[in-house]
């Protein structure tokens, strides 16, 4: 697994050993950049963030800076790892440990605001977050912001938000929603 494209592209990225994380692949990740277009000075959030793959390739590709949010102590040392191979610098790129659930009540308590978000939860448990997920984004989103939201095309994540592009690549169907505000 590479970084597609940018400062970092072409870098690799690691990933913990076993199937309890599911990176993005290059083809998928390469799509959905694609269609997301120039990212100059976005904000992003990765929630469920695995090895950062989503939010470092933002990153690369002129993000102004991300925060990364695991839950899995394994996922979050390969992150952490991924960042440090890659020189990221620390205000750039923040990491935090915890459930992407308290992470958002966290930043919405903080008057944080983002351009760009990223779900990628376990594909088994998409299906029932769809409603949580999605008051949980209120008040977060700046206007114009656009949720990337990757699933299994049999457990959908349904998000109260309009979606503006809906693509199957194999089993995973990507999903991008724009922003009521």
């Amino acid at each position: 697994m590479r970084v597609v494209a940018g400062i970092y592209g072409g870098r690799r990225l690691h990933a913990p050993r076993g199937d309890g994380t599911r990176p993005t692949s290059d083809r998928v990740r390469e799509a959905v950049f694609s269609a997301l277009g120039p990212l100059d000075g976005a904000v992003v959030l990765d929630l469920f963030a695995g090895t950062g793959a989503l939010g470092i390739e933002a990153l690369s590709r002129g993000a102004a800076r991300a925060l990364f949010v695991e839950q899995d102590r394994r996922a979050l040392a390969v992150l952490r790892r991924n960042l440090a191979d890659l020189s990221v610098p620390a205000p750039a790129a923040q990491v935090r440990g915890g459930d992407a659930r308290a992470a958002l009540r966290t930043a919405r308590e903080r008057g944080d605001h983002y351009s760009l978000v990223f779900l990628d939860p376990p594909y088994r448990l998409a299906p029932a977050l769809g409603d949580e997920l999605t008051d949980g984004l209120t008040g977060l989103l700046a206007p114009g912001a656009r949720v990337v939201a990757e699933m299994d095309r049999r457990a959908p994540l349904e998000l109260g938000l309009p979606c503006v592009l809906d693509r199957r690549y194999g089993d995973t169907l990507i999903r991008i929603h724009s922003a009521t505000t």
